[in-house]
């Protein structure tokens, strides 16, 4: 017998298409119909609606008044939250992001690394809905455009880099994304000895983020802390003039304060 075929006999196959029918709801999309599900979730029409049926009866899922459509529940938030909650990071983050925005700063958010992946957990915004940048706490970026994702990767042995970056296809997001993988690495060299990571617009157009490492007390990272600004206000330049040595502090106090309770990132890290 192959591995594959042993390992394959080791899954319930029925719940992993029940998560694809959850993962077929979005927030761009957070209604849909049951041909749209199926569509989705690369399943007939029938199994989708047994599966939706199902949901709807643990109170994952509900039904839209008046319509044919489906729709989450709060209740999904629980398994994320239940996640994060075991944790002391965000309650530790909150009142230091919220002394990072102000006049120049505009966001500051904390994420973690879930394989090739930002997921942020905590996040205080004052702006930039102009923008269009619209994250919450559950939100995912590709690690290699953000700046959070290159001040994780920045302080982790070359070839857990390098397996993380090739983990995924490394799709330009602006016309300044660095998607080639040994001038990351060259700029992940840069930000490990300088500290910090800066993101031009390589995530977002017209957005600048300055993001330090969170560390553990042997000295690997466990979370990032980042700060966010339009360009139009500031060019990089003088973004990461004024706002690198807060950043820093804000990073090292988290670091230390992590380090006295005793706290842990969620087991998602990768």
């Amino acid at each position: 017998m192959k591995a594959g075929q042993e390992t394959d006999k080791n899954l319930v196959h029925s719940l992993a298409k029940g998560f694809r029918v959850l993962q077929a709801f979005t927030c761009e999309e957070p209604e849909l119909v049951l041909a749209d599900v199926a569509r989705r979730a690369a399943l007939d029409n029938a199994t989708a609606f047994r599966l939706l049926n199902t949901l709807v009866a643990l109170g994952y899922v509900q039904r839209v008044p008046e319509s044919r459509r489906f729709q989450l529940t709060l209740r999904c938030l629980d398994l994320g939250f239940n996640a994060i909650a075991r944790s002391d990071l965000r309650t530790l983050a909150r009142p230091i992001l919220r002394t990072l925005v102000g006049a120049i700063n505009e966001a500051a958010s904390i994420g973690v690394l879930d394989g090739a992946e930002v997921v942020y957990v905590e996040r205080i915004q004052a702006g930039l809905t102009r923008l269009g940048v619209d994250v919450r706490i559950g939100s995912r970026a590709p690690v290699y455009s953000t700046a959070i994702g290159q001040a994780l990767l920045a302080f982790l042995e070359r070839k857990e880099q390098i397996r993380i970056l090739e983990s995924a296809p490394r799709v330009p997001r602006t016309e300044r994304t660095l998607t080639d993988l040994d001038a990351l690495l060259a700029r992940l060299g840069k930000i490990r000895r300088r500290g910090y990571a800066v993101s031009d617009q390589e995530n977002v157009s017209g957005l600048c983020v300055l993001a330090a490492p969170v560390m553990d007390v042997d000295g690997c990272p466990i979370a990032a802390v980042s700060v966010a600004a339009p360009t139009l206000r500031l060019s990089a330049a003088e973004f990461e003039q004024n706002g690198a040595v807060p950043l820093l502090d804000a990073a090292k106090l988290l670091s230390r304060a992590l380090a006295a309770t005793g706290g842990v990132v969620a087991a998602a890290l990768s």
